[in-house]
């Protein structure tokens, strides 16, 4: 399974991104999709989940200013970033849990994508 994210960048504080992360490969579906961070010198942390059903949980540092959503048809996962200010700063990582056709469930990691927010 592979994950590739996008949207990523340079923004002022205050200002909005909008990450997707979309899955490939030989899968059933898509259960859990997740996005973390990791900012320099912090251990990495989770940020928002989405269940299959569109069930949401976010981290509190981001409650009421990230949105995360999917796109079941398209294997796609978004993160909506609003009022970004300089401590989102990090490099952001997508996760997914694919149910395979032998049973088993995998997770999968994308390769990361930067997230500055500075003047």
């Amino acid at each position: 399974v592979q994950l590739v994210e996008s949207g990523g960048g340079l923004v002022q504080p205050g200002g909005s991104l909008r990450l997707s992360c979309a899955a490939s490969g030989n899968f059933v579906s898509i259960t859990a999709m997740r996005w973390y961070r990791q900012a320099p010198g912090k251990q990495r942390e989770l940020v928002a989940v989405i269940t299959s059903g569109g069930s949401t949980n976010y981290a509190t540092s981001v409650k009421g200013r990230f949105t995360i959503s999917r796109d079941n048809a398209k294997n796609t996962v978004y993160l909506q970033m609003n009022s970004l200010n300089p401590e989102d700063t990090a490099v952001y990582y997508c996760n997914a849990d694919a149910a395979l056709y032998d049973y088993s469930t995998l997770a999968s990691w994308g390769q990361g994508i930067q997230v500055t927010v500075s003047s």
